[in-house]
């Protein structure tokens, strides 16, 4: 008979050392290849910015499940529309909730990519 404790001590080490979870590869590639669109489009068009955004959704893709991600971003986009009942999408407790969260994932990112 083998010993299990080597694969034991390997899948140790990798909860350890912080590599993102299963749940970070439920990001489509469309909304990964969305943001980092518009990353480079805020911080240039080079290979380094490609890879600091890359590494920036990923990051938040580990933090942030893809659905609380979409609900932040509807939130976001909504509450630059105009109208009388915008407020829903800027003041609503649900609304400044997935804002923190996004915000909270995205200082992580930064912290960690750029």
């Amino acid at each position: 008979m083998f010993s299990r404790l080597p694969i034991v001590l390997a899948a140790g080490l990798l909860v350890a050392s912080g590599c993102p979870s299963r749940a970070a590869n439920d990001y489509p590639t469309s909304a990964r290849a969305d943001y980092v669109i518009g990353c480079m489009g805020s911080n240039g068009q080079t290979h380094e910015m490609l890879e600091r955004c890359s590494c920036s959704i990923d990051v938040i893709a580990s933090i942030v499940s893809y659905d609380d991600y979409v609900t932040a971003e509807t939130f976001r986009r909504m509450s630059q529309t105009t109208g009388p009942n915008t407020s829903l999408f800027k003041e609503s407790a649900p609304a400044k909730a997935a804002a923190a969260e996004l915000r909270r994932a995205q200082a992580e990112a930064d912290v960690r990519c750029f």
